[in-house]
């Protein structure tokens, strides 16, 4: 049965477009169209789509908000079209909070130039979410847990024995405004608690529903957290600093986009950059080099993952966290064949059970957690 989509875009030009591209797949089936948030609500409510395309800057109503009210009245698979601008990674991270699943550049020239790469870039992409898991997309974030207000103090000595600024405490994450699904069962996959050990490295990646995913994760964490941490998220070049600064302002710890040369130590995230790839060395330095274009995925889970293993050998706690497709496998394997241990989030909570299932097939998992474990389990292993 073909995947029923709604296109949704104020552009008259990019509608049509959009609408010929996925109308010339026969697995893909166009239901509607609609011109702006309001125009979309009711035809998700009317149309039952599969999946739905949406714009953000259209008039009567946003595509944020016609997102948030889809999740709430009638759930489905969203994905977002964005400008590759700094206030289009804004925007984009600000409709995945809504419950958006994924997001492509909206880029004129690109559909004018490469009209056959845009049609499968697109046509992949829906075909994938329209498979996604809608229980875990529309499972509402836990309410944030206060944290004990910190006490005063121009500033707080760290355990590298210097003085840094004291942080604030974090803010709260997003509340999603659409009801909560059950919480989600583990399908007897959950493994028990694990056991501590004194990592070097936490490495973390993902794709597909990773920017709310590590978001969830890296909000649990404390600012003494004692072990770096690197993270690799599929995104484009221009994400991710946008969305490295929006973790910084939600975490204790601190969180940046790499840059070449930066050095590896606890309680710092690095997020690696679009288009590059981020490996490590075994002094704890970071380097950041051009992305291969013989490699599907700038950054790569299995390029950073593997000079972890090169550079630490047992001493790194791997997690693969929700994404379509298979990176991180084979990087996984070589922390696995080195002592290292690794971790794949459940099926039930992730968006596209890709990366974690590739994990589990090869047998690599040491543990598979729920998405909302993982974080206190990162304590619990590391402290």
């Amino acid at each position: 049965m073909a995947v029923k989509v709604l296109v949704v875009d104020d552009s008259g030009f990019f509608r049509r477009r959009v609408s010929e591209i996925l109308s010339a797949d026969p697995n893909i089936q166009v239901v509607g169209t609609a011109t702006n948030g309001k125009e979309a609500i009711d035809q998700a409510l009317a149309l039952k789509p599969d999946v739905i395309t949406m714009d953000y800057e259209m008039p009567m109503m946003d595509g944020i908000t016609a997102v948030r009210h889809i999740m709430q009245r009638c759930p489905t698979p969203v994905l977002m079209f964005s400008s590759l601008t700094h206030e289009g990674a804004r925007v984009t991270l600000d409709a995945l909070d809504a419950g958006a699943v994924d997001f492509l550049p909206k880029n004129f020239e690109d559909i004018s130039r490469n009209p056959e790469k845009v049609k499968q870039l697109l046509c992949e992409k829906i075909l994938s979410i329209s498979r996604s898991n809608r229980r875990a997309s529309t499972y509402s974030a836990p309410a944030p847990v206060a944290a004990p207000a910190p006490t005063p103090a121009p500033s707080s000595v760290s355990s590298y024995g210097s003085s840094t600024p004291a942080r604030p405490a974090p803010a709260p994450m997003p509340a999603r405004s659409y009801a909560p699904a059950s919480a989600p069962a583990s399908s007897g996959q959950s493994s028990p608690a694990p056991k501590r050990k004194a990592y070097k490295l936490v490495a973390i990646g993902t794709s597909t529903g990773g920017p709310v995913a590590l978001q969830r994760v890296l909000t649990q964490l404390p600012a003494n957290f004692p072990a770096p941490i690197v993270l690799i998220q599929h995104m484009p070049a221009a994400f991710t600093k946008a969305f490295a600064e929006r973790l910084d302002k939600l975490c204790r710890i601190s969180v940046k986009e790499a840059e070449d040369g930066d050095i590896l130590r606890p309680g710092l995230a690095l997020l690696a950059p679009g288009g590059k790839q981020m490996m490590i060395d075994g002094r704890g330095a970071v380097k950041i080099l051009p992305g291969d274009e013989r490699l599907n995925y700038k950054p790569c889970v299995d390029i950073t993952f593997g000079s972890a293993a090169k550079s630490y050998g047992d001493k790194v706690l791997a997690v693969v966290l929700t994404g379509m497709g298979a990176d991180g496998r084979e990087g996984a394997r070589l922390l696995k064949q080195g002592g290292s241990a690794i971790w794949a989030q459940d099926e039930a909570s992730c968006v596209i059970y890709g990366m974690p299932m590739a994990i589990v097939k090869a047998d690599l998992a040491d543990a598979i957690y729920g998405l909302d474990d993982i974080g206190r389990h990162l304590v619990e292993a590391c402290i």
